[in-house]
């Protein structure tokens, strides 16, 4: 496998060049996310798909990119200001992977701005328009403005920037407006900055048909006189910022909720690692917001007219079902339909695999729901990686710890993005009385597993969900995963050594069904496929797992 040309150009012309060729059976790890985040890009090119959901992998490939840069990319840049003298699987340093990054970086969002150019077009021609400034007129230009003074006016706090007002702290992923103005009494040359909130939505619509929609900052360079009465706009240009979001844990941390609490409050106040800036911007705004918000570390771009495209999810949101994809009713599993609904009795009599999204998460909830209302139910153990902001899952645990029922859940902080998110259910589980843990340090706890305990007759029954998804409502309608529902003792045994190796650092042993990374699922692979060699070459069929 040849390297990319663009790699090996930066190890010839980096200050600390590559002393040994590096191990060509390496892609680079943040190279290699580029490309994927490039064919999510591809997908809104594709033709056969609906115009929304095409923009709709668009706004995913922007958000993908915002959350890249906030932790890969800072990341490098850490080790690159401290001189850290680590370099990836494929042999580069943090500053010639930053190079090449960069480089492709600045490319898909290129491309994510032409795309944006094209799906304009093909909305307009679909009745769905979104305005510049200078098509904003006549009754449309009426209604903004009086939609801007009554409710977008109030909100915005427009700030001078002078010796007596340093710059204002710029939030991560805020965007904002800058503009050079000249006050008309006295002639005298002012700058204001103005932030917008982000509880603020993106895209203004008009009423009526057909649908309109004016970016917000487009409005506020529309209306700024309105904003700045007595003054003469000269300039205007939007920019926004991203900002480190990486969380290093310490192994010293002696309370680590606490420590987590602390380091989300320091992330929203995280270095800025990348500045992007409005194309056209005039040198004396750019000037300025490098200034003040570059400094050393951070990556300066003229990134297009609309900054932010992550956003463009706020239009998906128009009700055209004509230009989104068919809506899908996922099917319930037919034997626990059988089974009048009795997810136990069904999980009994067989093991149930389910395929997401095609078949719904509500077995998953209907599962949780029955053990958490069932009186014969006298435990439950959950993990809880991504739970989202739906309470379902929350909801079911609560009911039975309130019941009485002894109820346990493994609440991973490490979540990228979702940590204050659960740490909301924590909180919220711990004051129903469920006993929270919160798992490894090293670690993320990334099984998601439902062991429930339930008397029947003189003895107990477990009864596990195993699951390649999140316990998200949200997002288990749209991602592909997989539901392993048993009852089978040995799977029960082992799913409980697994919850007791979290909770309290007891060693597993003996674990006949469940491997459990990295302490020895790796080992255990390489056992089974070293039996599958034997058995090819043996002339056996291959693949059944049969020593």
């Amino acid at each position: 496998m040849n390297r990319p040309a663009h790699i090996v150009r930066q190890a010839e012309d980096d200050d600390d060049p590559i002393g040994a060729q590096p191990n060509d059976r390496f892609f680079n790890r943040e190279l290699s996310w580029l490309a994927f985040n490039r064919r999510v890009i591809e997908e809104a090119c594709n033709p056969a798909h609906p115009l929304l959901e095409r923009l709709r992998f668009l706004s995913i490939s922007g958000s993908n990119l915002d959350e890249f840069f906030m932790v890969r990319v800072a990341g490098l840049k850490g080790q690159q200001t401290q001189d850290v003298d680590r370099r990836s699987a494929d042999g580069l340093t943090a500053g010639q992977q930053l190079t090449a990054i960069i480089r492709e970086a600045d490319a898909l969002m290129e491309s994510q701005q032409a795309v944006w150019g094209d799906l304009r077009v093909l909305l307009d021609e679909a009745g769905l328009f979104v305005l510049r400034r200078d098509a904003v007129e006549g009754e449309a230009d009426d209604w903004l403005e009086t939609h801007f003074r009554e409710q977008i006016f109030p909100i915005l706090t427009p700030q001078a920037l002078d010796p007596a007002h340093p710059f204002p702290f710029i939030p991560n992923r805020g965007l904002s407006v800058i503009f050079d103005l000249v006050r008309r009494s006295d002639n005298e040359p002012v700058r204001e900055l103005v932030m917008l909130p982000h509880t603020m939505t993106r895209f203004v619509r008009l009423p009526g048909e057909p649908a309109r929609y004016v970016a917000i900052e487009t409005l506020l360079k529309r209306f700024a006189p309105v904003l700045f009465p007595g003054y003469e706009v000269l300039a205007a240009a939007s920019f926004r910022v991203l900002r480190d979001s990486d969380m290093e844990i310490e192994e010293e941390a002696e309370d680590l909720v606490r420590y987590f609490a602390n380091a989300i409050k320091r992330r929203r106040r995280g270095r800025v690692i990348r500045l992007e800036l409005e194309t056209g911007i005039p040198d004396v705004l750019a000037a300025v917001l490098k200034d003040e918000l570059g400094g050393a570390e951070a990556i300066i771009t003229e990134s297009g007219n609309l900054l932010g495209i992550v956003d463009l999810d706020g239009l998906v949101e128009e009700d055209r079902p004509d230009l989104k994809f068919p809506p899908f009713t996922p099917r319930f599993p037919e034997r626990i339909r059988e089974f009048g609904g009795d997810c136990f009795a069904a999980i009994k009599a067989k093991d149930i695999v389910v395929h997401h999204p095609y078949e719904t998460f509500e077995v998953v909830l209907a599962f949780l729901k029955q053990a958490a209302n069932d009186p014969d139910v006298v435990a439950i153990k959950q993990t809880l990686y991504r739970a989202g902001k739906q309470p379902a899952v929350i909801n079911a645990l609560i009911t039975a710890a309130e019941a009485g029922k002894s109820v346990t859940a493994v609440v991973e902080l490490k979540a990228r993005f979702d940590e204050e998110q659960n740490m909301v259910w924590a909180s919220a589980l711990e004051r129903a009385g469920v006993q929270v843990v919160y798992g490894f340090i090293d670690w993320k706890t990334h099984a998601k597993v439902s062991l429930v305990v339930r008397r029947e007759g003189q003895a107990f029954r477990t009864y596990c969900h195993f699951g390649t998804g999140n316990y998200h409502p949200v997002t288990a309608k749209i991602y592909t995963d997989l539901s392993f529902f048993t009852a089978d003792a040995a799977v029960g045994r082992d799913a409980a050594q697994m919850f007791n190796y979290i909770t309290g650092y007891v060693e597993p042993t003996d674990m006949a069904r469940v491997s459990l990374s990295p302490r020895d699922l790796r080992k255990n692979l390489m056992t089974l496929i070293e039996v599958e060699i034997v058995n090819a070459r043996a002339g056996r069929p291959a693949g059944s797992g049969r020593r």
